[in-house]
């Protein structure tokens, strides 16, 4: 069995946005002999005996609070730290593994080509740079789960599933299902286009629909995302004032469950180019959803993209649709949910993103020349 070098943001199991990939490196740990984990930042780890941890240090220090040199220094301290662990650990890994941070290939891409190291991108975002172009060339292969995505267009890459965990997220008939409750549900950033959400949920109070949106996240500690927060909290002061509407910080990945079993539909305005986990998460648990991302043209068949899909930007469709999904009965939101999940049980679970990216990593089976 290989042993991983497998290079991410942070292990967290309590972490609201990140917690998910501790759940993937569990997984890892029944698929090869040994794993060394290299991250920014560490948080709580339960993880299996074979796997080690290994830290840069950001969690004992907030960038916000550094200014000029000492930022600069701090950011010296996590590069000489990452080059100290992958030569000190060399012998202990025989494949590398990125996930979504392209700098550490560019940081240690010369040295692991040298030492006849396959290396292995996962990058899901629909932007790019010069640094993501370089990251991809000293890569053996390219992993995303959208093909929206900045690196769907290189040869190299593969399509893979999202790698939900659906045992974890599952429908719990013991949580009483709110049906009048609209969920929005991730990190606070003006990517997630929430506004667009709060001015769908304005139509509907003028329609004297009754409803609730609970909006669960908090912001990064970025000043845009902050401020980004309180524009939405302004936006919405009418629909606070009427118990429509309902903010609430972030909980740890492992408590969304309980959140999306008691949803009645949960909504998602992430504009198309990266698949956002959670709509998959609600899918799995058995939750309604409504998306405006194109990617669920084609995951979607078309019962479900006629109920389930609004136009991009579009707060009237939105509207619209939210509206026809309160008019179902419960024969059909049954059926509609079931379907829902049975699409991420079969195309993107994480049981099937670990055999898939296990394939690509037996490169010695595939007979990988490194060139």
């Amino acid at each position: 069995m290989p042993r991983l070098l497998f290079i991410t943001q942070k292990v967290d199991k309590d972490d609201d946005v990140l917690g998910t990939y501790h759940r993937w490196i569990e997984e890892f740990a029944g698929a090869f002999s040994s794993i060394e984990v290299v991250c920014l930042s560490r948080g709580t780890v339960d993880l299996p005996g074979n796997v080690r941890v290994y830290s840069l240090g950001k969690e004992t220090q907030s960038d916000t609070d550094l200014r000029g040199w000492k930022r600069g220094f701090t950011r010296i301290k996590y590069i000489y730290r990452f080059y100290k662990y992958i030569w000190s650990l060399r012998k202990k890994y025989r494949l590398v593994f990125v996930h979504m941070n392209p700098v550490y290939i560019i940081l240690g891409g010369l040295f692991w080509r040298s030492w006849r190291k396959p290396i292995f991108l996962w990058y899901n975002h629909p932007f790019g740079s010069w640094k993501t172009k370089l990251a991809i060339y000293f890569s053996q292969e390219v992993f995303c789960t959208s093909p929206y995505s900045f690196s769907a267009k290189y040869k190299k890459t593969s399509l893979m599933p999202a790698g939900i965990d659906t045992d974890f997220f599952r429908p719990m008939q013991e949580i009483s299902k709110n049906k009048k409750q609209i969920l929005c549900l991730g990190r606070i950033s003006p990517i997630k286009k929430i506004e667009y959400l709060i001015e769908a949920a304005k139509i509907l109070d003028n329609k004297g629909l009754d409803f609730k949106v609970l909006i669960v996240g908090s912001p990064s500690s970025s000043k845009i995302d902050k401020e980004y927060e309180l524009k939405l909290k302004s936006m919405s002061v009418d629909l606070l004032s009427k118990g429509k509407i309902e903010f609430r910080p972030a909980v740890p990945n492992y408590s969304a469950p309980v959140i999306y079993n008691s949803a009645g539909v949960f909504v998602n305005l992430t504009p198309t180019g990266s698949l956002d986990k959670t709509i998959l998460e609600a899918m799995a648990c058995s939750t309604v959803v409504l998306v405006s991302n194109k990617i669920f043209m084609e995951l979607f068949p078309g019962f479900l993209r006629e109920l389930c899909l609004f136009e991009e930007g579009n707060i009237e469709d939105c509207a619209i649709k939210m509206q026809e999904l309160f008019k179902l009965n419960e024969a059909d939101k049954k059926h509609l949910s079931q379907e829902l999940r049975n699409l991420v049980v079969t195309k993107h679970s994480l049981d099937t993103l670990i055999c898939k990216l296990f394939q690509e990593f037996d490169y010695e089976n595939k007979r990988t020349v490194i060139k």
